[in-house]
């Protein structure tokens, strides 16, 4: 039987569509089982300060269709400071919170494992970043809505590039991981993506140039995943340069993804997430992400959810290849 009394909640990192649901489903789940809520703000800055409210139903009433976090969220430098952690630590005493909800990607994960590690402290993660790169789930809270959301922008995108026989190149969200565009390019009938997991040494520019451009297909669209050296405008210039017979324009969507209602899809899962995290500390488990893996909920040790190589489906890149001809 669980000690839990009181369950602290923050969103941290970038924000997700869904992030509000999932705030919803721990608030109203905690409490129909006799918990105490309390809302943190500004993520792991603000169990640092002290930002920290009680939560009740109301709280989270008309939260489910918007995007955003109403906890706000922020990336707190000095979290990752033993100063910093102390200083969370105390209020995390101070407020009696005996078990901390993260809703964040990546960096908030493993935030919430070393925090976890240091203090002995339940943390239960929920998976929220558009990136869909975390380890042991399906999808990622707000990962559909931001799919959409490109396809959306793609398809317009693409009546300027037929009216003018261009070729655009579309960057998207993901950093190391290319579901965004891989996906999306599907979606929107795009000719070609260009993501990290194909960085073999086929140059994929040329591939694509070789493969994808005849004198009966001057227009076309390439997605793009975001990189410091490799994004869109770096695609863009070799085209220039190397093909300049071409019209080339550059549409970088950055911000515009995060945005936005979330879908039906990422209210589901962030409501069966945040349901599922609650669960887990009724159940006494600590440490864990809770997920969907084949339409069941899971729990997925920190350790796990955070690893680098979460398996991407290499047959997508010869179904965009297929289609795109």
């Amino acid at each position: 039987m669980t000690k839990v009394k009181n369950i602290g909640i923050l969103t941290s990192g970038g924000d997700a569509p869904g992030m509000n649901a999932a705030i919803r489903a721990v608030t109203r789940t905690g409490i129909s089982n006799g918990f105490n809520i309390m809302g943190i703000y500004r993520g792991y800055e603000g169990l640092i300060t002290g930002d920290i409210k009680p939560f009740s139903t109301e709280n989270v009433s008309g939260i489910i269709m918007s995007g955003g976090t109403i906890l706000k969220s922020a990336r707190s430098a000095a979290f990752r400071t033993p100063e910093g952690m102390e200083k969370a630590y105390q209020n995390v005493k101070k407020f009696g919170i005996d078990a901390l909800v993260v809703i964040g990607g990546n960096g908030s994960i493993e935030g919430a494992m070393e925090f976890a590690k240091r203090y002995d402290l339940c943390c239960i993660g929920l998976p929220g970043t558009i990136d869909n790169d975390l380890y042991g789930t399906d999808s990622t809270i707000g990962y559909d809505t931001t799919l959409n959301t490109i396809v959306e922008c793609v398809d317009r995108i693409r009546d300027t590039a037929q009216s003018h026989e261009r070729i655009f190149f579309v960057e998207v969200m993901g950093r190391d991981a290319g579901y965004l565009a891989q996906n999306s390019a599907i979606a929107s009938g795009a000719e070609a993506a260009i993501i990290p997991e194909d960085s073999t040494d086929v140059d994929q520019l040329a591939r694509f140039m070789e493969r994808g451009i005849r004198k009966s297909k001057r227009s076309c669209i390439v997605i793009v995943s975001e990189s410091p050296k490799c994004g869109a405008l770096y695609y863009a210039d070799r085209v220039k340069k190397e093909f300049p017979g071409f019209d080339v324009r550059v549409s970088i969507l950055g911000h515009l993804q995060r945005g936005g209602r979330p879908s039906a899809k990422d209210r589901i899962l962030a409501s069966r997430t945040g349901y599922g995290a609650v669960e887990a500390i009724m159940q006494g488990q600590r440490n864990v992400m809770v997920g969907v893996r084949n339409n069941e909920v899971v729990y997925v040790p920190f350790s796990d959810a955070i690893r680098s190589d979460k398996p991407f489906d290499m047959k997508l890149i010869k179904v965009l290849d297929a289609l795109s001809i």
